[in-house]
């Protein structure tokens, strides 16, 4: 994942070399029609020179044939000879060898044919002038903007890593404090003063947003917690009533069907109550005490502890513990976290179905059978039923889910091979 300063840097580099691209033939094409149109207009000049200069001077016919021949023998680039008749100007370019210095190759040439009266007779005069290779000169050309333009990528990136970034740090130490951020241990962010108009705008909505988000969630937190204590007391005078009208004489079957009903409904809001209790203290950090735990030992005495649930759903548990590994936490946490997890693979797996527990230096992974994958979306949130037929509280996966926030941990879930995994990871 690139930065936003080198996004921008690579969108300059590369609008730098098409530019760079572009203007070589554009200097060749500009340059050629440049010279060109002076040698057009140098061979013009020479030429109505040396035709006022010739038509100046009184010479017989004889004298005029021998200035000719002298001429061409010492002018031979600019030939002079007779013509039939007076004709219309002509440019043309050619190419070809000189042959004052062979070594040099072909040379190219710009030539003018002009026509005009010596002694009221036509004479032809063709002018050539050597004309310099653009292609030498575009070369030249190439080499000193390809330097230039080294020069100016060296500056973006100068400007790009130096004054860039210095522009952009307001943004960056935004960024880092909210990076920073726990809503489950908020601390009120103050943001520093930019003078940028822009950054100025983003921290104010972004201290207001977190603001709002901070006292909503307090609002809520003591909200579960005052509800969870209140419902306390009626719920155990509710289980008491119950309990007495279960014992009192003479009952029916059917009305002793609805008391246990009702005693079933009461055992899961109570438990719901329970829960709702024990995730206000873990956000509350009520339990401070860490201890180096032999997770093995506690992984193998659940095993035992639960061994009468596996028996009822003919499960078997499979073992796969490389080395001893001790963990810091508090220790009613994190039985809580492996009892939730082991239950959640009981209550979730089908009769004569597989547990099977790994263990490494890195995490823990606790694998149950199943038939499809459960919904991710819902997961480790409060009240989030992952299945179909989840009979659960909705608060098993959510109390994990605050543990190892709480710890630095990370939970993860996935579906292979027919099985359910959920991994715990601290390293």
């Amino acid at each position: 994942m690139s930065k936003l300063l080198n996004k921008s840097l690579k969108i300059f580099i590369l609008y730098a070399g098409i530019v760079l691209a572009g203007s070589i033939p554009a200097y060749y094409v500009i340059v050629d029609l440049i010279w060109e149109h002076e040698l057009k207009e140098h061979n013009l000049i020479v030429s109505e020179t040396i035709k006022q200069n010739l038509q100046s001077l009184s010479l017989s016919d004889k004298e005029l044939a021998a200035s000719v021949a002298l001429w061409n023998k010492l002018r031979p680039e600019t030939q002079l000879q007779p013509a039939a008749s007076l004709l219309p100007d002509s440019t043309y370019n050619i190419y070809r060898k000189n042959k004052y210095i062979p070594a040099k190759g072909k040379d190219r040439f710009q030539g003018l044919i002009t026509y005009f009266s010596i002694n009221s007779k036509p004479f032809r005069l063709t002018l050539e002038t050597n004309m310099e290779e653009s292609h030498e000169t575009i070369m030249a050309i190439a080499v000193v903007t390809v330097m230039f333009f080294l020069i100016l990528l060296g500056g973006f990136i100068f400007i790009n890593r130096r004054i860039a970034a210095r522009l952009w740090r307001p943004f960056y130490n935004s960024l880092e404090k909210i990076q920073s951020f726990n809503l489950h241990k908020p601390q009120e962010i103050h943001f520093d003063h930019t003078g940028i108009a822009e950054f100025e705008t983003l921290n104010y909505h972004l201290h207001k947003l977190i603001t709002g988000n901070i006292a909503s969630y307090q609002q809520q937190k003591e909200f579960i917690q005052h509800a969870s204590h209140e419902l306390q007391t009626p719920l155990s005078v509710i289980k008491f009533k119950l309990d007495l009208l279960h014992q009192s004489k003479p009952m029916t079957e059917d009305q002793s069907d609805i008391i246990d009903q009702a005693h079933q409904a009461l055992a899961k809001v109570t438990r719901v109550n329970k829960n709702l209790l024990l995730l206000a203290k873990i956000e509350n950090s009520q339990f401070p005490e860490k201890e180096l735990l032999d997770l093995p030992v506690l992984i193998e005495d659940y095993v035992t502890f639960l061994q009468d649930f596996l028996d009822d759903k003919q499960l078997q548990v499979q073992l796969n513990i490389t080395r001893p590994l001790q963990l810091s936490a508090n220790k009613t946490l994190l039985e809580i976290l492996l009892t939730n997890l082991f239950m959640n693979a009981i209550r979730y797996s089908e009769s004569g179905g597989t547990i099977q527990v790994s263990l490494d230096e890195r995490r823990l992974v606790m694998a149950n059978t199943g038939n499809e994958a459960l919904d991710t979306d819902h997961l480790f949130r409060r009240f989030g039923l992952s299945g179909r037929h989840s009979t659960g509280t909705g608060l098993g996966l959510a109390i994990i889910h605050e543990v190892c926030q709480l710890y630095g941990w990370q939970e993860h879930y996935r579906f292979e091979n027919g099985f359910h995994l959920f991994s715990i990871q601290w390293a």
